[in-house]
This record gives C-alpha cells, sequence and structure tokens, in this order.
C-alpha cells in the first residue's frame, strides 16, 4: 500500500514511514502542492495511492465519486509530525484491511 501525503501533513512522513508504507509519497515530491483536490484525487486513482490527509475534503469527495482512491482522514489537529506518525504506525492492520476491503473508500483515524 502506498500512501499519498496531503500539503497539510509533514512531507517528513514519507521517510519516517518508509520501512511500514515503502514508496509512499507526499504532494511535494510529486510537485502537486499548488494543485487543487481534484487534481490530487486523479493523480491518486491513476497511480493506485492512499490519500492521507488532515481536512475534509477528501472525505467529501470520496461520499461524491467514490473510490478509487481510497482515502484516511487524519484526526489529530494541528500537531506535531511525531505525533501524525503515531497513529499510521499503531493502525496498520486497519489500514491493511481496509486497503484491501474492495467496498471501503474512506477511514477516520485519531
Amino acid at each position: 500500500m502506498r500512501l499519498l501525503f496531503d500539503q497539510n501533513l509533514s512531507f517528513k512522513l514519507a521517510r519516517l514511514l518508509a520501512d511500514e508504507y515503502p514508496e509512499s509519497v507526499h504532494v511535494r515530491d510529486l510537485r502537486l502542492v499548488e494543485a487543487d483536490d481534484l487534481t490530487i484525487w486523479r493523480y491518486a486513482a491513476e497511480h493506485d495511492l492512499v490519500i492521507v490527509s488532515k481536512d475534509s475534503d477528501f472525505h467529501q469527495m470520496s461520499l461524491l465519486y467514490g473510490h478509487p482512491p481510497k482515502t484516511v482522514w487524519l484526526r489529530v489537529g494541528n500537531a506535531p509530525t511525531s505525533t501524525t506518525v503515531a497513529p499510521l504506525r499503531e493502525h496498520r492492520a486497519t489500514l491493511r484491511r481496509f486497503h484491501e476491503d474492495s467496498d471501503a473508500a474512506f477511514l477516520a483515524l485519531a
């Protein structure tokens, strides 16, 4: 499972989580920092990436468009990167099941 971290998350996450989520990327790595959400959505769908974001925009898009891509909403508020890493590590099995579930489109983690 490859994750795509939204611009509201630290670009360091891809490196910090590379052991558990290899080949994950940040929108900055893809030169999509200035891109609108729909462009990011389409890129993720075309490249089999799971979008990870702290805002609800992608949740709304998952309700509107379904999947792919799948979307993870991190409910951690304005937290340091170390706090953002924790739920992604702690819920790795949940994320794996979510990724493998052909009906699931959206997951909220706190």
